[in-house]
């Protein structure tokens, strides 16, 4: 594994930048746990829910929410390729999932940003999506339209949300 000093600062930094206020909603870090797995990832990803839920943007939508627990968002999440897992995520930041036309970002920063992210967690890493490309249905995780991709080297991760209310 990658030593964490100059893994996680770059994560970190690139995960922020494909954040959007009250859009897409991002988190970075490094497991506490050894050995995590999909569990341990998506209590990541209830974290990031929960953050969500607490914007100021989302609060008044979501009196009293709380997460999913970690099975449910489990079985709603999908594997992802590595090699996909760059261009799902900078669609992800940049393109509105309710109105694909607008842009939260420029594709060209969402797409290198993407790329460096998907680079410092190595071609190793795990991606899973709560999108069933096969078929083309989202699982939401949220009340409202939803796009999620979670990774992890197994020793980092990184979760990226977008939201959107119609």
């Amino acid at each position: 594994m990658r030593p964490p000093g100059p893994v996680l600062p770059a994560l970190r930094a690139c995960v922020a930048e494909l954040a959007t206020p009250a859009r897409v909603y991002v988190a970075a870090g490094r497991f506490s746990e050894s050995d995590p797995d999909l569990p341990e990832l998506v209590a990541r990803v209830r974290v990031l829910l929960a953050e969500m839920a607490a914007d100021e943007a989302w609060r008044r939508f979501l009196p009293g929410y709380v997460p999913p627990p970690v099975p449910e968002i489990s079985a709603a999440l999908e594997p992802l390729e590595t090699d996909e897992a760059a261009p799902f995520l900078a669609r992800l930041a940049a393109v509105d999932l309710y109105w694909p036309s607008h842009r939260h970002l420029p594709e060209d920063v969402a797409g290198r940003a993407a790329d460096r992210v998907v680079s410092l967690l190595g071609p190793d890493a795990v991606w899973w999506t709560n999108h069933d490309e096969a078929c083309g249905a989202v699982n939401g995780v949220t009340p409202f339209f939803d796009s999620l991709l979670a990774g992890t080297d197994g020793e980092h991760f990184v979760v990226a949300l977008q939201v959107a209310d119609d």
